[in-house]
């Protein structure tokens, strides 16, 4: 990366049972599910939007990076965010589930006063390699985000950040999720959400039509923020909480842009994707993020909305809304209760 990338990333975020700690050498494979094939957990068929053997050469490829640590700051940023919202739960969790997790970017901002034990997985085998060392003993698990290869009842929390927007099939996988917790088990996620890279796509779509008549997509679809409470609630998920942060980023150019997207590992995946721009398409693109969204300073902005999760797996122990027709007052009657000093005192 650039010095002054580098130096960019100094003020780049401004916000609007398990054994012994695992070595590469010692990870559970279950790449037998990584496998091409029908699945349906409802019973119909799944959507294929991604090519999820490119995701994985995509972040294969991102992990072998020697300066590769220098495009974490978004996962690293995020990831402790959701580690925030672990800690707000008072409680220890025993066993844990980090979806996704790649390089332990939630995991390393916690400790084994919350966690005691940890499952770690990824689609990717050099990014659990590069995983960074933390104090609670951790399995990694080499495994498909859509598959997930553990019995039902098994974890007390499961936690994921920045890989469930890559998945085919998001109803089923957290299907899947609330099936391993144990019964008032804990979801805990993050994901983007439809606003993300609002800027770069329209830079692309206004350029490609000017300069080709037409454009198609170069940045994947992501999902909504109304969609995502129906998904948690029609997954059985309750007691549901999701919540929106934008995290945003400045670059000196759309190139730049592009290269650390390259770095992350969050190349388009998409089965529609078109493998190449023009150069004259490129060109004109960057001149309009500068025209329509640059700053001042010559920088230009890229947005990334974050949708949070929390979802709780049922028990009886929980809170419950009481039943229809079961209240003694009225909203009719709240007029009538006298506000403070109206009596005159």
């Amino acid at each position: 990366m650039s010095s002054r990338v580098c130096g960019r990333l100094l003020q780049r975020l401004h916000t609007a049972g398990s054994g012994p700690a695992a070595s590469p050498g010692s990870w559970i494979s279950c790449s037998c599910r990584l496998q091409a094939g029908s699945r349906s957990v409802s019973g119909r068929g799944t959507m294929n939007v991604f090519n999820r053997a490119m995701k994985k050469r995509q972040k294969n490829w991102a992990a072998s990076l020697q300066d590769g640590h220098h495009y974490d700051y978004l996962r690293d940023e995020v990831g402790s965010r959701v580690a925030d919202r672990v800690y707000d739960i008072a409680r220890t969790f025993p066993l844990a589930l980090d979806v996704g997790g790649g390089k332990s970017h939630i995991t390393e901002h916690l400790n084994k006063d919350v966690v005691e034990r940890l499952f770690l997985t990824d689609i990717s085998p050099q990014t659990l390699e590069r995983r960074k060392p933390g104090e609670i003993p951790t399995q990694c698990v080499l495994a498909d985000e859509e598959f997930l290869p553990f019995k039902e009842n098994t974890f007390d929390l499961v936690v994921s950040s920045l890989t469930l927007h890559w998945i085919n099939d998001l109803p089923g996988a957290l299907r899947q999720i609330q099936q391993v917790l144990k019964p008032d088990g804990v979801f805990i996620g993050a994901m983007v959400g439809g606003e993300t890279l609002y800027e770069l796509r329209c830079s692309l779509q206004l350029a490609e039509t000017e300069r080709e008549g037409g454009f198609s997509p170069h940045v994947s679809p992501y999902t909504a923020v109304t969609d995502l409470g129906n998904l948690l609630g029609q997954a059985g998920f309750n007691m549901l909480t999701v919540d929106i942060d934008e995290v945003q980023v400045h670059y000196p150019g759309i190139m730049e842009v592009m290269t650390d997207l390259q770095g992350m590992g969050e190349s388009n995946c998409a089965w529609n994707r078109r493998p190449m721009l023009h150069r004259d398409t490129m060109l004109a693109a960057a001149a309009i993020y500068k025209e329509m969204y640059g700053s001042e300073d010559g920088s230009v902005p890229a947005t990334f909305q974050i949708l949070y999760m929390i979802g709780w797996k049922p028990h009886e122990s929980q809170a419950k809304p009481a039943k229809r027709g079961s209240a003694t007052m009225s909203f009719g009657d709240l007029s009538k209760i006298s506000r403070p000093g109206s009596d005159g005192s």
